[in-house]
């Protein structure tokens, strides 16, 4: 996913006590519920390696006051609870923990990370907690079978990788893959992704490369890939070895038709500090629409965004795709408590996650849409391709669904 945090971390006021909703739960049926409140809880990064990702989770703490001023959810007011893990697993299992234990929360929500929400995510469906709409991109996390109470949002790794392979091969039916990968959950989900295309075709048509987190550089990687005369590369990996990878290729000039994840292909983050001059042609996905696009700037759903960032969010930047994802994974969230009808048990809230139809919201691109069922935990499977020409991002195609090869 991109960047989530900073320092500062809010916390509620512990509930009074709970009561019973719409008449037949029991007040042990719906911890973190009182007739006049909702507490969500959350971890992000607020400090540590990935910080500027926390601004996700500022944004929706201001899209929850702006609930709260047009009334709250059934006439109850939201309480977002955040705190800071650093994207240290430990710190995130401590926190986690003061927010179900202490902090009584009824649900979990866009909490960041892979390895974050995998040091919890256990403890977490032992409980039976909502874990919802986390701001993670592997497609692990839509695991229904062993993880009933978990849920992602974004459209996952692999889906990715399904449909840069699906468009590549729509352009040369008999191309070859270059695949640089993290070796990682991430990483392996863009392997995963190409071998669920490719079939048994896999092993003849790519050469895949891994790197570790730690490595100082990927140029070895890179020149190993260019001898292998690929026609395609898709580079599954984060923005710091997105930037390096641009470079290695502008250099060796090579030109293959070149993929990189929508979570480490963004402006700000890659293309500038690369050189806008050295990514043309690069190839990406988006599902949200762009802020930064001059072509939203008459969207109805993007001024309301703007309007809501003056208001609510003002230190924040309006431009960055992070907050405009923030606003969106909130905004879908708001849909489920509303479909809730007053009911927010923990089982009510995990069944009408469980039952999201065709649900739009007005920043997401026309055409995609959100749907969720019991063995269905990839809320978002469809994404738009768009490509690096001149000064910016051209969206190109129609919407590609990554599912159902």
């Amino acid at each position: 996913m991109a960047s989530l945090n900073r320092r500062s971390l809010l916390a509620g006021s512990a509930a009074a006590g709970v009561v019973a909703l719409a008449g037949t739960s029991r007040a042990e049926d719906t911890p973190g519920v009182t007739a006049t409140e909702i507490k969500i809880g959350c971890t992000t990064s607020l400090s540590g390696p990935v910080s500027a990702l926390g601004t996700i989770a500022r944004c929706s703490d201001g899209y929850f006051r702006m609930i709260n001023d047009q009334g709250g959810i059934a006439g109850r007011k939201i309480n977002f609870i955040y705190y800071d893990d650093a994207f240290n697993p430990a710190k995130t299992v401590e926190q986690t923990r003061k927010l179900i234990e202490s902090d009584n929360v009824a649900f979990l929500f866009s909490m960041l990370g892979t390895a974050p929400n995998s040091a919890v995510v256990k403890y977490i469906n032992s409980n039976k907690v909502p874990h919802l709409f986390l701001s993670v991109n592997g497609d692990k996390w839509g695991d229904y079978q062993n993880y009933p109470w978990t849920m992602g949002f974004a459209p996952s790794s692999r889906t990715e990788a399904q449909i840069f392979a699906k468009y590549a091969l729509s352009q040369k039916p008999d191309a070859r893959f270059a695949l640089l990968y993290q070796n990682d959950d991430l990483g392996k989900d863009f392997v995963n992704g190409l071998r669920d295309v490719l079939g048994d075709k896999y092993d003849s048509r790519v050469k895949a490369v891994s790197y570790e987190v730690t490595d100082p550089t990927i140029d070895s990687q890179i020149v190993t890939l260019r001898t292998s005369n690929a026609d395609v590369l898709i580079s599954g990996v984060t923005a710091k070895f997105a930037a390096m990878a641009i470079r290695k290729v502008y250099e060796l000039d090579w030109k293959p038709m070149h993929f990189v994840t929508s979570g480490a292909a963004s402006v700000a983050s890659t293309i500038i500090p690369v050189g806008p001059e050295r990514a043309q042609g690069l190839i990406t996905s988006v599902y949200i629409k762009d802020p930064s696009d001059p072509a939203w700037a008459e969207d109805a759903g993007v001024k309301d965004y703007m309007a809501f960032m003056a208001k609510y969010y003002s230190e924040g930047n309006p431009k960055e795709a992070l907050n405009a994802y923030g606003y969106t994974v909130t905004s879908v969230l708001r849909k489920l408590l509303e479909q809730c009808n007053g009911n927010f048990s923990r089982e009510n809230i995990m069944k009408e996650a469980n039952n999201l139809k065709n649900v739009e919201v007005p920043t997401l691109l026309p055409g995609v849409r959100v749907n969720t069922s019991p063995t269905n935990h990839h809320p978002l499977q469809q994404m738009q391709l768009q490509r690096w020409e001149g000064q910016g991002y051209v969206r190109f195609g129609n919407i590609i669904e990554g599912s159902n090869i």
